[in-house]
Protein backbone atom coordinates (compact mmCIF):
# COMPACT_ATOMS: atom_id res chain seq x y z
CA UNK A 1 0.00 0.00 0.00
CA UNK A 2 1.57 3.91 -0.64
CA UNK A 3 1.43 6.49 1.75
CA UNK A 4 0.50 9.42 0.29
CA UNK A 5 1.32 13.07 2.28
CA UNK A 6 -1.04 14.99 4.40
CA UNK A 7 -0.55 17.91 1.29
CA UNK A 8 -2.43 15.58 -1.47
CA UNK A 9 -4.22 17.75 -3.71
CA UNK A 10 -6.26 15.19 -6.02
CA UNK A 11 -9.63 14.48 -5.52
CA UNK A 12 -9.97 11.43 -3.60
CA UNK A 13 -11.67 9.34 -6.14
CA UNK A 14 -8.36 9.57 -7.97
CA UNK A 15 -7.32 7.27 -5.16
CA UNK A 16 -10.50 4.76 -4.79
CA UNK A 17 -10.16 5.62 -0.95
CA UNK A 18 -14.13 7.34 -0.58
CA UNK A 19 -16.25 4.50 -1.00
CA UNK A 20 -19.87 4.72 -1.70
CA UNK A 21 -19.56 8.08 -4.06
CA UNK A 22 -20.08 6.33 -6.76
CA UNK A 23 -22.62 3.64 -7.55
CA UNK A 24 -21.62 0.31 -8.44
CA UNK A 25 -22.88 0.22 -11.99
CA UNK A 26 -21.45 3.63 -12.75
CA UNK A 27 -17.87 2.43 -11.96
CA UNK A 28 -18.84 0.02 -14.41
CA UNK A 29 -19.24 2.10 -16.88
CA UNK A 30 -15.36 2.57 -16.97
CA UNK A 31 -14.80 -1.62 -18.00
CA UNK A 32 -13.53 -1.92 -21.19
CA UNK A 33 -15.72 -4.56 -23.25
CA UNK A 34 -14.36 -7.62 -24.43
CA UNK A 35 -15.47 -7.19 -27.86
CA UNK A 36 -13.71 -3.87 -28.04
CA UNK A 37 -10.66 -5.69 -27.28
CA UNK A 38 -11.60 -8.19 -29.85
CA UNK A 39 -12.03 -5.12 -32.61
CA UNK A 40 -8.37 -4.44 -31.39
CA UNK A 41 -7.10 -7.60 -31.93
CA UNK A 42 -8.61 -8.07 -35.68
CA UNK A 43 -7.20 -5.14 -36.55
CA UNK A 44 -3.73 -5.45 -35.59
CA UNK A 45 -3.90 -9.03 -37.18
CA UNK A 46 -5.47 -7.91 -40.49
CA UNK A 47 -3.10 -9.47 -43.17
CA UNK A 48 -3.41 -6.50 -45.45
CA UNK A 49 -3.01 -3.75 -42.33
CA UNK A 50 0.27 -1.36 -43.89
CA UNK A 51 1.30 -0.35 -40.08
CA UNK A 52 1.76 -3.81 -38.63
CA UNK A 53 3.42 -4.87 -41.89
CA UNK A 54 5.64 -1.83 -41.40
CA UNK A 55 6.92 -3.37 -38.25
CA UNK A 56 7.27 -6.96 -39.95
CA UNK A 57 9.45 -5.82 -42.92
CA UNK A 58 11.83 -4.00 -40.87
CA UNK A 59 12.27 -7.20 -38.35
CA UNK A 60 12.78 -9.48 -41.64
CA UNK A 61 15.17 -7.14 -42.93
CA UNK A 62 17.68 -8.65 -40.40
CA UNK A 63 16.87 -12.50 -40.17
CA UNK A 64 14.02 -12.43 -38.03
CA UNK A 65 13.20 -12.60 -34.42
CA UNK A 66 15.33 -15.57 -33.68
CA UNK A 67 18.00 -14.48 -35.72
CA UNK A 68 18.00 -10.43 -34.45
CA UNK A 69 18.00 -11.99 -30.81
CA UNK A 70 21.08 -14.73 -31.92
CA UNK A 71 23.29 -11.70 -33.36
CA UNK A 72 22.65 -9.26 -30.43
CA UNK A 73 23.49 -11.74 -27.71
CA UNK A 74 26.12 -12.89 -29.30
CA UNK A 75 27.58 -9.21 -30.38
CA UNK A 76 27.02 -8.65 -26.75
CA UNK A 77 29.66 -10.72 -25.54
CA UNK A 78 32.50 -9.36 -23.63
CA UNK A 79 35.14 -11.01 -25.39
CA UNK A 80 33.92 -9.97 -28.62
CA UNK A 81 33.58 -6.81 -27.66
CA UNK A 82 37.27 -6.36 -26.85
CA UNK A 83 37.64 -8.12 -29.68
CA UNK A 84 36.77 -5.77 -32.07
CA UNK A 85 38.45 -3.00 -30.05
CA UNK A 86 41.67 -5.03 -30.23
CA UNK A 87 41.56 -5.61 -33.98
CA UNK A 88 41.15 -1.43 -33.94
CA UNK A 89 44.02 -1.14 -31.96
CA UNK A 90 41.79 1.06 -29.74
CA UNK A 91 43.95 2.62 -26.46
CA UNK A 92 40.50 2.20 -24.89
CA UNK A 93 41.69 -1.52 -24.48
CA UNK A 94 44.28 -0.90 -21.49
CA UNK A 95 41.81 1.48 -20.55
CA UNK A 96 39.52 -1.68 -20.25
CA UNK A 97 41.92 -4.06 -18.65
CA UNK A 98 42.94 -1.31 -16.04
CA UNK A 99 39.16 -1.36 -14.99
CA UNK A 100 39.15 -5.08 -14.74
CA UNK A 101 41.77 -4.84 -12.70
CA UNK A 102 40.50 -2.91 -10.33
CA UNK A 103 37.69 -4.49 -10.02
CA UNK A 104 38.84 -8.02 -9.89
CA UNK A 105 41.22 -6.78 -6.69
CA UNK A 106 38.28 -4.89 -5.04
CA UNK A 107 39.44 -1.69 -5.46
CA UNK A 108 36.37 0.05 -5.20
CA UNK A 109 35.02 0.54 -1.86
CA UNK A 110 32.02 -2.21 -0.45
CA UNK A 111 28.73 -1.23 0.33
CA UNK A 112 29.50 -2.07 4.21
CA UNK A 113 32.66 0.44 3.83
CA UNK A 114 30.61 3.37 2.50
CA UNK A 115 28.23 2.54 5.13
CA UNK A 116 30.59 2.78 8.29
CA UNK A 117 32.32 6.16 6.15
CA UNK A 118 28.81 7.81 6.42
CA UNK A 119 27.85 6.40 9.77
CA UNK A 120 30.65 5.36 11.87
CA UNK A 121 30.14 2.05 13.58
CA UNK A 122 26.59 2.12 14.22
CA UNK A 123 26.28 1.07 10.67
CA UNK A 124 27.06 -2.60 11.68
CA UNK A 125 24.15 -2.55 13.89
CA UNK A 126 21.61 -1.09 11.51
CA UNK A 127 19.40 -3.43 9.09
CA UNK A 128 18.98 -2.04 5.32
CA UNK A 129 15.88 -3.48 3.35
CA UNK A 130 17.37 -3.83 -0.06
CA UNK A 131 13.91 -4.26 -1.16
CA UNK A 132 13.57 -0.51 -1.49
CA UNK A 133 17.11 0.26 -2.79
CA UNK A 134 17.27 3.23 -5.20
CA UNK A 135 19.19 3.11 -8.62
CA UNK A 136 22.12 5.60 -8.51
CA UNK A 137 21.71 7.10 -12.14
CA UNK A 138 23.63 9.40 -13.84
CA UNK A 139 23.32 10.93 -17.58
CA UNK A 140 24.65 11.57 -20.18
CA UNK A 141 28.17 9.89 -19.72
CA UNK A 142 28.84 11.40 -23.32
CA UNK A 143 32.12 9.95 -23.75
CA UNK A 144 33.96 6.85 -22.46
CA UNK A 145 36.97 8.58 -20.96
CA UNK A 146 34.70 10.05 -18.51
CA UNK A 147 34.00 6.68 -17.72
CA UNK A 148 37.52 6.09 -16.60
CA UNK A 149 38.04 9.25 -14.91
CA UNK A 150 34.77 8.73 -12.85
CA UNK A 151 36.27 5.07 -11.75
CA UNK A 152 40.01 6.42 -11.04
CA UNK A 153 38.45 9.21 -8.16
CA UNK A 154 35.74 6.81 -7.53
CA UNK A 155 39.21 4.75 -6.20
CA UNK A 156 41.14 7.72 -5.04
CA UNK A 157 38.33 8.80 -3.01
CA UNK A 158 36.70 6.23 -2.48
CA UNK A 159 33.19 7.22 -3.75
CA UNK A 160 30.55 5.34 -5.43
CA UNK A 161 29.92 4.30 -9.31
CA UNK A 162 26.26 4.67 -10.59
CA UNK A 163 24.41 1.41 -11.16
CA UNK A 164 22.91 2.76 -14.07
CA UNK A 165 24.09 5.13 -16.86
CA UNK A 166 22.21 7.49 -19.57
CA UNK A 167 24.03 8.52 -22.77
CA UNK A 168 22.64 10.95 -25.34
CA UNK A 169 25.26 11.63 -27.74
CA UNK A 170 24.86 11.22 -31.58
CA UNK A 171 25.32 7.17 -32.58
CA UNK A 172 26.91 7.69 -35.88
CA UNK A 173 29.51 9.75 -33.76
CA UNK A 174 30.45 7.85 -31.24
CA UNK A 175 30.35 4.59 -33.81
CA UNK A 176 33.26 5.94 -35.62
CA UNK A 177 35.24 6.87 -32.70
CA UNK A 178 34.92 3.66 -30.90
CA UNK A 179 33.26 4.63 -28.09
CA UNK A 180 29.89 2.73 -28.67
CA UNK A 181 31.93 -0.28 -27.93
CA UNK A 182 34.09 0.80 -25.08
CA UNK A 183 31.17 1.81 -23.02
CA UNK A 184 29.17 -1.28 -23.98
CA UNK A 185 32.35 -3.34 -22.41
CA UNK A 186 32.54 -0.97 -19.40
CA UNK A 187 29.17 -1.96 -18.42
CA UNK A 188 29.49 -5.03 -18.52
CA UNK A 189 32.86 -4.88 -16.23
CA UNK A 190 31.09 -2.79 -13.88
CA UNK A 191 27.31 -4.58 -13.50
CA UNK A 192 25.06 -1.51 -14.71
CA UNK A 193 22.31 -0.81 -16.71
CA UNK A 194 23.05 1.87 -19.53
CA UNK A 195 20.62 3.84 -22.02
CA UNK A 196 21.76 4.94 -25.49
CA UNK A 197 19.94 7.59 -27.55
CA UNK A 198 19.25 6.86 -31.48
CA UNK A 199 19.77 9.36 -33.78
CA UNK A 200 16.38 8.65 -35.15
CA UNK A 201 14.46 10.93 -32.83
CA UNK A 202 13.78 14.15 -34.31
CA UNK A 203 16.84 16.22 -33.65
CA UNK A 204 19.07 17.79 -36.60
CA UNK A 205 20.67 16.40 -38.56
CA UNK A 206 19.49 12.72 -38.61
CA UNK A 207 22.21 9.62 -38.96
CA UNK A 208 22.68 10.38 -42.48
CA UNK A 209 23.14 14.12 -42.36
CA UNK A 210 19.64 14.85 -43.83
CA UNK A 211 17.05 17.11 -41.46
CA UNK A 212 14.61 14.09 -39.81
CA UNK A 213 11.64 16.81 -39.91
CA UNK A 214 11.92 20.00 -42.62
CA UNK A 215 10.49 22.31 -40.03
CA UNK A 216 13.03 21.59 -37.38
CA UNK A 217 16.91 22.98 -37.19
CA UNK A 218 18.81 21.40 -33.82
CA UNK A 219 18.59 23.42 -30.56
CA UNK A 220 17.47 26.57 -31.68
CA UNK A 221 13.97 25.06 -32.41
CA UNK A 222 13.98 22.78 -29.71
CA UNK A 223 10.48 23.74 -28.29
CA UNK A 224 9.31 22.00 -31.66
CA UNK A 225 9.98 18.88 -30.11
CA UNK A 226 7.76 19.11 -26.74
CA UNK A 227 5.18 16.52 -27.29
CA UNK A 228 6.93 14.13 -29.66
CA UNK A 229 6.66 17.18 -32.59
CA UNK A 230 10.28 15.80 -34.18
CA UNK A 231 9.40 11.98 -35.19
CA UNK A 232 6.95 12.93 -38.14
CA UNK A 233 5.25 10.96 -41.22
CA UNK A 234 8.08 7.45 -41.47
CA UNK A 235 10.41 8.23 -38.86
CA UNK A 236 9.04 5.00 -35.62
CA UNK A 237 10.00 3.16 -38.64
CA UNK A 238 13.44 4.36 -39.69
CA UNK A 239 13.97 4.27 -35.35
CA UNK A 240 12.72 0.52 -35.29
CA UNK A 241 15.54 -0.29 -38.12
CA UNK A 242 18.43 1.91 -36.19
CA UNK A 243 17.46 0.23 -33.18
CA UNK A 244 17.79 -3.10 -34.43
CA UNK A 245 20.98 -2.11 -36.49
CA UNK A 246 22.83 -1.43 -33.04
CA UNK A 247 21.04 -4.23 -31.62
CA UNK A 248 22.48 -6.98 -33.98
CA UNK A 249 25.86 -5.13 -34.10
CA UNK A 250 26.76 -4.30 -30.69
CA UNK A 251 24.35 -5.95 -28.44
CA UNK A 252 22.86 -2.31 -27.74
CA UNK A 253 19.64 -3.40 -25.23
CA UNK A 254 18.22 -0.40 -23.93
CA UNK A 255 17.17 2.66 -25.92
CA UNK A 256 16.03 6.19 -25.02
CA UNK A 257 12.59 6.91 -26.61
CA UNK A 258 10.56 9.81 -27.01
CA UNK A 259 7.55 9.79 -28.97
CA UNK A 260 4.35 7.78 -28.63
CA UNK A 261 4.66 6.30 -32.30
CA UNK A 262 8.32 4.79 -31.12
CA UNK A 263 7.12 3.55 -28.01
CA UNK A 264 4.40 1.60 -29.63
CA UNK A 265 7.24 0.45 -31.54
CA UNK A 266 8.49 -0.64 -29.44
CA UNK A 267 5.82 -2.82 -27.58
CA UNK A 268 5.35 -4.59 -30.98
CA UNK A 269 8.41 -5.57 -31.26
CA UNK A 270 8.92 -7.00 -27.89
CA UNK A 271 5.40 -8.22 -27.75
CA UNK A 272 6.64 -10.36 -30.96
CA UNK A 273 9.96 -11.90 -29.19
CA UNK A 274 12.80 -9.15 -30.04
CA UNK A 275 14.13 -8.72 -26.43
CA UNK A 276 14.55 -5.09 -26.65
CA UNK A 277 14.02 -2.53 -23.87
CA UNK A 278 13.57 1.21 -23.76
CA UNK A 279 13.58 3.90 -21.36
CA UNK A 280 10.74 6.58 -22.08
CA UNK A 281 12.29 10.04 -21.74
CA UNK A 282 11.31 12.84 -19.83
CA UNK A 283 10.59 14.98 -22.66
CA UNK A 284 7.33 12.56 -23.26
CA UNK A 285 6.07 14.90 -20.85
CA UNK A 286 4.08 12.55 -18.30
CA UNK A 287 3.66 14.63 -15.80
CA UNK A 288 0.43 13.82 -14.54
CA UNK A 289 -1.15 10.19 -12.84
CA UNK A 290 -3.24 9.58 -15.66
CA UNK A 291 -0.67 9.90 -18.35
CA UNK A 292 1.44 7.92 -16.27
CA UNK A 293 -2.11 5.93 -16.35
CA UNK A 294 -2.44 5.94 -19.99
CA UNK A 295 1.11 4.74 -20.47
CA UNK A 296 1.18 1.77 -18.37
CA UNK A 297 -2.21 0.46 -19.35
CA UNK A 298 -0.57 0.10 -23.44
CA UNK A 299 2.81 -1.56 -21.70
CA UNK A 300 0.47 -3.80 -19.96
CA UNK A 301 -1.85 -4.67 -23.56
CA UNK A 302 1.17 -5.54 -25.17
CA UNK A 303 2.87 -7.20 -22.10
CA UNK A 304 3.88 -11.08 -22.95
CA UNK A 305 2.58 -13.84 -20.90
CA UNK A 306 4.76 -13.58 -18.84
CA UNK A 307 3.94 -10.47 -17.40
CA UNK A 308 7.55 -8.02 -19.02
CA UNK A 309 7.34 -5.58 -20.79
CA UNK A 310 10.02 -3.57 -23.14
CA UNK A 311 9.41 -0.39 -20.99
CA UNK A 312 12.01 -0.61 -18.49
CA UNK A 313 12.30 2.46 -17.36
CA UNK A 314 9.87 5.38 -16.93
CA UNK A 315 10.78 8.73 -16.42
CA UNK A 316 8.06 11.34 -15.49
CA UNK A 317 8.42 15.03 -16.28
CA UNK A 318 10.37 17.25 -14.16
CA UNK A 319 7.65 18.63 -12.73
CA UNK A 320 5.62 15.90 -10.75
CA UNK A 321 5.51 16.00 -7.43
CA UNK A 322 5.66 13.42 -4.82
CA UNK A 323 2.18 12.46 -4.94
CA UNK A 324 2.24 11.92 -8.68
CA UNK A 325 5.06 8.99 -8.59
CA UNK A 326 2.82 7.48 -5.85
CA UNK A 327 -0.27 7.21 -7.57
CA UNK A 328 2.11 6.24 -10.68
CA UNK A 329 3.17 3.55 -8.52
CA UNK A 330 0.06 2.81 -7.13
CA UNK A 331 -0.86 2.11 -10.92
CA UNK A 332 2.60 0.18 -11.91
CA UNK A 333 2.00 -2.27 -9.29
CA UNK A 334 -1.90 -3.04 -9.65
CA UNK A 335 -1.05 -3.49 -13.12
CA UNK A 336 2.01 -6.51 -12.05
CA UNK A 337 4.78 -4.28 -13.12
CA UNK A 338 6.54 -3.27 -9.93
CA UNK A 339 9.50 -5.41 -10.54
CA UNK A 340 9.65 -4.64 -14.45
CA UNK A 341 9.20 -0.78 -14.76
CA UNK A 342 11.65 1.39 -12.90
CA UNK A 343 10.11 4.90 -12.13
CA UNK A 344 13.29 7.16 -12.83
CA UNK A 345 13.07 10.54 -11.42
CA UNK A 346 15.27 13.33 -11.86
CA UNK A 347 17.17 14.84 -8.95
CA UNK A 348 19.48 17.38 -10.46
CA UNK A 349 19.25 19.20 -13.67
CA UNK A 350 21.76 20.38 -16.17
CA UNK A 351 21.64 24.54 -14.79
CA UNK A 352 20.75 26.15 -18.05
CA UNK A 353 18.05 25.39 -20.70
CA UNK A 354 15.90 22.93 -18.95
CA UNK A 355 14.44 24.03 -16.02
CA UNK A 356 14.22 26.57 -13.44
CA UNK A 357 16.70 26.80 -10.80
CA UNK A 358 17.68 25.83 -8.23
CA UNK A 359 16.42 22.15 -9.17
CA UNK A 360 17.22 19.52 -6.29
CA UNK A 361 14.83 17.26 -5.31
CA UNK A 362 16.92 15.21 -2.99
CA UNK A 363 15.04 15.74 0.48
CA UNK A 364 12.08 14.81 -1.50
CA UNK A 365 13.39 11.37 -2.67
CA UNK A 366 14.43 10.75 0.91
CA UNK A 367 10.88 10.78 1.92
CA UNK A 368 9.55 8.65 -1.06
CA UNK A 369 12.15 5.85 -1.08
CA UNK A 370 11.17 3.99 2.13
CA UNK A 371 7.93 3.41 0.78
CA UNK A 372 7.91 2.96 -3.49
CA UNK A 373 9.86 0.20 -4.87
CA UNK A 374 11.75 0.54 -7.55
CA UNK A 375 12.81 4.06 -8.30
CA UNK A 376 15.79 5.60 -9.18
CA UNK A 377 17.63 8.89 -8.62
CA UNK A 378 19.10 10.29 -11.94
CA UNK A 379 21.40 12.85 -11.91
CA UNK A 380 21.51 15.24 -14.34
CA UNK A 381 23.49 18.12 -13.62
CA UNK A 382 25.40 19.09 -10.35
CA UNK A 383 24.39 20.17 -7.00
CA UNK A 384 22.76 24.19 -7.92
CA UNK A 385 24.71 25.81 -5.53
CA UNK A 386 28.03 24.53 -6.82
CA UNK A 387 26.97 24.26 -11.04
CA UNK A 388 26.08 27.88 -11.28
CA UNK A 389 29.55 28.59 -10.16
CA UNK A 390 31.46 26.99 -12.82
CA UNK A 391 33.19 28.92 -15.39
CA UNK A 392 30.66 26.50 -17.91
CA UNK A 393 27.12 25.31 -16.00
CA UNK A 394 25.66 22.83 -17.28
CA UNK A 395 23.68 23.13 -20.19
CA UNK A 396 21.42 20.47 -22.01
CA UNK A 397 22.13 21.89 -25.71
CA UNK A 398 25.29 20.47 -24.78
CA UNK A 399 23.88 16.60 -25.96
CA UNK A 400 23.39 18.72 -29.80
CA UNK A 401 27.03 19.52 -29.57
CA UNK A 402 29.09 17.55 -32.63
CA UNK A 403 32.62 16.61 -30.77
CA UNK A 404 34.65 18.09 -33.07
CA UNK A 405 32.74 21.45 -32.11
CA UNK A 406 33.13 20.88 -28.57
CA UNK A 407 36.77 20.66 -29.39
CA UNK A 408 37.43 23.30 -31.39
CA UNK A 409 35.67 25.79 -28.83
CA UNK A 410 37.98 24.27 -26.07
CA UNK A 411 35.11 23.17 -24.28
CA UNK A 412 35.82 19.39 -23.68
CA UNK A 413 37.40 20.25 -20.17
CA UNK A 414 34.40 22.03 -19.33
CA UNK A 415 32.03 19.22 -20.13
CA UNK A 416 34.17 16.71 -18.23
CA UNK A 417 33.79 18.92 -15.03
CA UNK A 418 30.19 19.15 -15.49
CA UNK A 419 30.12 15.46 -15.46
CA UNK A 420 31.94 14.72 -12.34
CA UNK A 421 29.29 17.61 -11.01
CA UNK A 422 26.64 14.84 -11.84
CA UNK A 423 29.00 12.57 -9.87
CA UNK A 424 29.72 14.47 -6.97
CA UNK A 425 25.22 15.01 -6.88
CA UNK A 426 25.11 11.12 -7.38
CA UNK A 427 27.02 10.68 -4.56
CA UNK A 428 25.63 12.92 -1.91
CA UNK A 429 21.95 11.32 -2.74
CA UNK A 430 23.79 8.09 -2.01
CA UNK A 431 25.05 9.86 1.52
CA UNK A 432 21.51 11.27 1.70
CA UNK A 433 19.74 8.08 1.88
CA UNK A 434 22.35 6.30 3.63
CA UNK A 435 21.90 8.69 6.77
CA UNK A 436 18.33 7.80 6.71
CA UNK A 437 18.73 4.00 7.03
CA UNK A 438 17.80 3.65 2.93
CA UNK A 439 19.36 1.58 0.65
CA UNK A 440 20.84 2.23 -3.14
CA UNK A 441 21.80 0.65 -6.16
CA UNK A 442 25.45 1.15 -7.60
CA UNK A 443 27.56 -0.53 -9.85
CA UNK A 444 27.26 -4.08 -9.09
CA UNK A 445 30.61 -5.25 -9.77
CA UNK A 446 32.33 -3.00 -8.17
CA UNK A 447 30.94 -2.15 -4.69
CA UNK A 448 30.33 -5.14 -2.87
CA UNK A 449 27.84 -5.96 -0.54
Amino acid sequence: MYILSNSLSYPELALGITLGVLKMTDREKLKIDVERLNEINNFLLKDDNPLTDGVFKVIEKYGGVTEINRKANEARKLDNLMSMLERKSSPFVDDLKWLQEQRDNDTFISIPEYRRKVLGDTADSMEFDESFAVTLEISACQYFPWLIKQAKQAVEKQELMPGRFIRVRNMVEQTEDDHIIAFAAGMQIVDATYVETLDNRGTYPGPDGAPVNIHLGGPETITGYFGGVGMPNEFPLKWADEYLHYYTTYGIKQVLNVNPGSVLMGYMMHKLGIDMEFKISVFMGNDNPYACLWTLLTAKLFSRDDGTSPLIGFNLANSVNNETIELAAYTRGNLGFEDVVRIEHHITETYKSIVRQPYDRTAELVELAGHVKNISAKHEGGIPEIDSKREHPSDILDYFRAKAEIEEAGHMSFMLQNYLDKHHALNRTAEELTKKGLTFIAAGNLHKK
